[in-house]
């Protein structure tokens, strides 16, 4: 498999202009508030990247000691890192604290990118302060600790990892964080009601939901009330929608900007054999269908590279897939890309060999929330050699290439001394990931005018500017208020070497930070 040069990512880049379509890059709802200026086809075919845009993330990603380019010195230690975290904080404060942001006198919560909240419509018993005691800030959470995807459950205990080290090492403007864990099972119906339960007897700060059927039934109820949910933990696209839904934020890449990903790395790498048919095992449910919308979007745009594209939908509380990876090797696919979370993403990958799918000349890709090696790639063995990824831009806490990094390794540290295993790789995604995003929302609302309240949380949230520690070289964290509402808009491609069991990065990461049209989520998608 040829590596992609500098070449090929402009190439690749220049595709997405023509190409992209949903997600980070989806069709703008009709009545959408913030629309695209540059009209044209682009606009039609539901795109939101634009030559600047490309430009820009090729000059950070392939420009290498260009003039004018501020170089950061690297931190070898934790001491160092929170020097350069609290440097980037103050850069995010003195932005939101030199324009005419903030809750003002008509009780409209302004922020950057035109970015508007009437609190007034707020209910009446609505306080910006609710969950914040004298030295405690209480966070709900609703995950999976129970059921087919419990594993996921694993994020919360690494999240509150890092709070307990938060709350050791003097915690929020002397506060320390209460996470409440609800376990939903990952089932909707009960996150609605452990949502509704949360509110009721617990009033927190906020409440961060996990999994997109379960976030997708509770936001808004959320947003109606007025209750930050930030950080979600799904790349469902609906979480850019800074004007519909402006309580809610996601952190990782777009499903959507995944799909456009897939369509626009075949486009560049099967050039000689286009059109190609390509086989998709999806998690039937609103995670699963957001990959299959938006990839099928894009193939039904690009005919001259996807002439067929068979999506077979798996239950995600079946024990197996093996019918279904079965039915997918007898339509002989030249690409497979699973559509699916958790334990079936190992089982994707070993009914691949089984089934002889890995056997020919398919290319084979997992999805970016199967990156951890440990759970997913290294139990298939043999099989796993020779996966692609389009990864998210984020390093995974048990990828041997990353163990020396130092914050990776103060991640593992940490959650060695206290009690996680730390080849589970979701302690350390809870952990270095998402705690560390929270607890530098939370700071930087600290540290604004009025000090910690939920509208001033809002406003860290949608002014957000800083270098994420997980994150891969030339990989933006940051949003625009209205503007843009999605924090990663990036990513590397890599193949799983199974010898050296790890993701080997191909070529330089791609970032389209700011590039990508909003969504206000419907059944009919963005």
């Amino acid at each position: 498999m040829s590596k992609l040069t500098k070449l090929l990512s402009l190439l690749f880049a220049f595709a997405l202009v023509a190409a992209a379509c949903g997600g980070d890059s989806d069709d703008a709802a009709e009545g959408e508030e913030v629309e695209a200026e540059a009209g044209g086809e682009e606009e039609e075919s539901g795109g939101g990247v634009d030559d600047d845009a490309v430009e820009d993330a090729l000059t950070s990603t392939t420009a290498e000691g260009e003039e004018g380019e501020e170089e950061v010195e690297e931190a070898t230690s934790i001491e160092e890192l929170e020097a350069q975290w609290a440097e980037g904080r103050a850069g995010v404060v003195e932005a939101l604290s030199s324009g005419d942001f903030g809750v003002g006198d008509d009780n409209v919560l302004r922020g950057p990118g035109g970015f508007e909240v009437d609190l007034s419509e707020c209910p009446s018993d609505w306080s910006d302060s609710a969950g914040l005691e004298d030295d405690t800030i209480r966070i709900g959470h609703t995950t999976a600790q129970s059921g087919n995807l419990a594993a996921y459950g694993n994020i919360a205990a690494g999240m509150e990892a890092y709070f307990d080290y938060v709350n050791e090492n003097g915690g929020i403007d002397g506060k320390s964080i209460e996470l409440i864990v609800k376990d939903d099972g990952y089932v909707a119906t009960a996150t609605i009601e452990l949502v509704d339960e949360l509110i009721q007897s617990e009033n927190p700060f906020y409440i961060t939901t996990l999994g997109s059927p379960n976030t997708l039934a509770t936001y808004d109820t959320l947003n109606d009330n007025c209750i930050p949910q930030p950080f979600v933990m799904t790349g469902h696209p609906a979480w850019g929608d800074p004007v519909g839904h402006p309580f809610t934020t996601g952190l990782q890449m777009s499903y959507s900007t995944e799909a456009v990903f897939w369509g626009n790395w075949i486009k560049s790498n099967m050039a000689d054999q286009l059109p190609v048919k390509v086989g998709g095992l999806v998690m039937d449910n609103d995670f699963g269908l957001a990959y299959e919308d938006s990839f099928e979007k894009w193939a039904d745009a690009n005919p001259d590279v996807v002439s067929e594209f068979q999506a077979v939908p798996h239950d995600p509380a079946a024990p197996t897939i093996t019918n279904e990876m079965t039915t997918l090797a007898a339509g002989d696919p030249d690409v497979f890309i699973a559509m699916t979370a958790g334990n079936p993403c190992l089982l994707a990958v070993q009914e691949a060999g089984n089934s002889g799918l890995a056997d020919g000349e398919t290319v084979l890709f997992a999805p970016s929330v199967c990156k951890d090696p440990n759970a997913y790639m290294i139990p298939a063995g043999e099989t796993a050699d020779g996966w692609n990824i389009v990864g998210g831009g984020i390093k995974a806490t048990t990828d041997p290439q990353y163990l020396d990094d130092p914050y990776i390794a103060f991640a593992n540290t940490e959650m060695e001394a206290r009690g996680l295993d730390t080849a589970v790789g979701l302690y350390g995604t809870g952990f270095g990931q998402f705690g560390w995003a929270h607890v530098e929302a939370l700071r930087i609302a600290a540290e604004l005018d009025g000090g910690l309240t939920r509208s001033n949380l809002i406003l860290a949230l949608r002014g957000m500017d800083l270098v994420h520690p997980v994150t891969l070289d030339g990989i933006s964290f940051s949003v625009n208020g209205a503007e843009d509402g999605y924090f990663i808009e990036g990513s590397e491609f890599s193949v799983y070497d199974a010898a050296n069991e790890s993701w080997i990065q191909e070529g330089a990461a791609i970032d389209l930070n700011g590039s990508s049209s909003n969504c206000s989520w419907s059944d009919e998608g963005c």
